[in-house]
């Protein structure tokens, strides 16, 4: 069975290499092929496209299996063989995921010893009165109390395997979202046409959190998960809760950052893939 690794790099070399030289030791029984997707700063696909652009790559040459991993991890070297255990549970299997030691959104309340055993994501599902993706268990110091694998809602994009017949039948991302949220509706709607979603936890990876956009809280961040959080609720949710969507968005215009309110705007006038980012 052929396994394609797709990564998109931006601008981050340092960080690719080192998944890259992770990814030397990650043990596998079939073919495999690494496709490293490079945006540039002045040819930015966006995190969607990009990784679409690999899948496209992957299909041609005859993948069975793609598996959507972010530059800026380490992964286990059993992360691909549990997760292909997991597909014949299922259709998308996704890891336990911790923070890269360092990287955690509160380093300092960690003892030295649980640095590197923190979660960024244990599966995960959509808050649908909120509006966006959960990670389950987040921050907390594993202790083993995420150890069940089982069916869930929400796959991240920072790494899930999935399966030729998924993407042939689902696509893969909306472009339209250029940067968050797309991991979220393509969950949606690849569960929508009955494919399942599994977390795997004996499969693990690091994970240098959100390095790509700034970190947490940036202005591009608050850009592009402003914008596509309405894009999505607009699209899935209940519409008393995108009545609500409707008055926080107004909100934010009067009280939101610079780039708050220009995802706002960008998404009531239709502008989206890259918007209106510089």
């Amino acid at each position: 069975m052929k396994l394609a690794i797709i990564i998109v790099d931006y601008d981050n070399s340092k960080d690719t290499q080192e998944c890259l030289d992770s990814l030397a030791k990650l043990k596998w029984q079939g073919e495999k092929e690494i496709i490293v997707i490079n945006n540039t700063p002045k040819n930015n696909l966006g995190f969607a496209a990009a990784n679409n652009q690999g899948v496209d790559k992957a299909l041609m040459t005859g993948t069975d299996l793609v598996m959507l991993l972010n530059n800026d991890t380490k992964v286990d070297r059993n992360l691909a063989l549990q997760l292909s255990k997991a597909l014949e549970k299922a259709d998308i299997a996704v890891p336990k995921i911790y923070f890269y030691p360092g990287q955690e959104f509160h380093h300092d309340r960690y003892k030295p010893s649980e640095l590197g055993k923190v979660i960024w994501y244990a599966g995960g599902h959509i808050d649908w009165n909120n509006v966006m993706g959960i990670h389950e268990g987040v921050d907390e110091v594993d202790h083993g109390q995420f150890d069940q694998p089982h069916e869930i809602e929400f796959a991240t994009g920072c790494c899930m395997m999935i399966k030729k017949t998924v993407i042939e039948k689902s696509d893969l991302f909306d472009p339209m979202y250029y940067l968050y949220l797309e991991d979220a509706d393509f969950s949606v709607r690849a569960k929508r046409e009955g494919f399942k979603i599994w977390y795997e936890p004996t499969a693990v990876l690091w994970h240098k959190n959100a390095k790509a956009s700034g970190g947490s809280g940036s202005a591009l961040q608050d850009y592009y998960f402003t914008r596509n959080r309405l894009l999505f609720g607009m699209k899935y949710a209940l519409l008393r809760t995108k009545f609500a969507l409707f008055r926080e968005s107004l909100k934010l215009l009067l009280t939101g950052t610079k780039w708050q309110k220009r995802g706002v705007i960008d998404f009531y006038i239709g502008k989206l893939e890259k918007g209106s980012w510089q």
